[in-house]
């Protein structure tokens, strides 16, 4: 953690904490704990975390966690609650008497603790040292990541299956069995295929027709047969925490001439981004070459057309540093990115293509292999 350390010199504190569950992807990189009581992480310079549990946590905390582990009780929590009745209040006397000094919290610590811990010991914010922390992936985190990203692919694979055995019929897509196809049988496939992974999906987009031009719309009711189909699948693997992301546009029948065009140039852009990616590069330099290849094909970047960014860190959030945009940020090796241009425009439709990979010192090693496919 000597990024930690070196935000403790720089800002002059004695300690950096973090509180919350392990919900809180900070508090998760940080403890490699699970848990759904919050807790209390400290870090001094030169020494390894502790974390402070409920008693009955100690001893998983102590296999699961690389940090020191200390119960509730012995840090004071309780004997500080017989003169402090209100548990934000005592919590605080807790962490201020732990780090002794000034402390140095995440951006996202919780803002009524903070107000708590204000008059017994100075704060302030540190913004930079975790994100730089948590934007190099281990390789450890690598294989976290592509585990997920192989149940992801075993999903899309059930989501295209669905699609491709309902045939056509008018506008809608008829299963075998006689039922319209929808969104929502097609997000069920891919949820049942992700849980038998152990990994959840949340908000997955499965989105036909109209709803394309939308560029995060979940979808709802029957798939529109002869036209784009956005399937956006970015589940967490309920073990490690671990995010990963992919997203296809097929469509079932005979796509519009204008869909087939805008697919040609969104892919033809994800090659090129492909090939721009390297230690060292500008997100923004990357993104302004897409924009300016999708604009030579006769697309715009606003108000319709590649409206969004080129892509964003994978890890403990599916979004996260580092950012490939207008604004952007340089890329670095160990980074884990998506590269996922898109055109939308209402009355047409809109396609998306995501592939996700590590970021190396010469390249982009591409982690998805599920192949672009379309008309289906």
């Amino acid at each position: 953690m000597d990024a930690l350390d070196d935000a403790l010199q720089k800002a002059g504190a004695e300690a950096f904490v973090a509180y919350g569950t392990s919900a809180d992807a900070t508090l998760r990189y940080l403890t490699s704990f699970r848990t759904s009581d919050p807790i209390i992480y400290l870090k001094r310079i030169g020494e390894r975390g502790t974390i402070v549990v409920p008693a009955m946590e100690v001893h998983r905390a102590g296999l699961e966690s690389p940090c020191s582990v200390m119960s509730r009780a012995d840090a004071g929590f309780f004997t500080i609650l017989k003169d402090e009745p209100d548990p934000l209040k005592a919590t605080a006397r807790v962490i201020a008497d732990l780090a002794g000094g000034h402390i140095l919290l995440p951006p996202d610590f919780p803002f009524g603790l903070a107000m708590e811990i204000e008059p017994l010991r100075s704060v302030s914010v540190e913004r930079d040292a975790l994100s730089t922390l948590r934007a190099i992936k281990s390789p450890q985190e690598m294989g976290m990541i592509r585990r997920v990203q192989q149940a992801t692919e075993d999903a899309m694979n059930r989501a295209i299956s669905m699609i491709q055995r309902s045939e056509p019929v008018h506008d809608q897509l008829i299963t075998p069995e006689g039922e319209v196809l929808t969104s929502e049988m097609v997000r069920y496939g891919i949820h049942s295929a992700l849980l038998r992974h152990g990994c959840r999906g949340m908000d997955t987009i499965v989105a036909s027709g109209e709803e394309t031009a939308d560029v995060h719309l979940r979808g709802s009711g029957p798939i529109t047969a002869d036209a784009p189909i956005i399937i956006d699948i970015f589940p967490q693997d309920e073990e490690t925490g671990y995010f990963a992301d992919m997203t296809r546009t097929v469509v079932r029948g005979e796509a519009t001439p204008e869909i087939r065009e805008m697919h040609a140039a969104v892919s033809d852009a994800q090659i090129l981004a492909f090939s721009l990616v390297r230690d060292g590069a500008d997100g923004s330099v990357i993104y302004q070459a897409v924009a300016s290849h999708l604009r030579d094909a006769g697309y715009e970047t606003e108000p319709n057309g590649f409206v969004h960014s080129l892509g964003h860190g994978v890890g403990l959030e599916v979004h996260e540093a580092p950012g490939l945009s207008s604004r952007g940020s340089t890329l670095a090796a160990g980074n884990v990115i998506t590269i996922e241009p898109g055109l939308y425009y209402p009355g047409v439709g809109g396609v998306r293509i995501e592939d996700m990979g590590a970021v190396t010192k010469y390249g982009f090693d591409r982690f998805t292999r599920f192949p672009e496919v379309f008309c289906i």
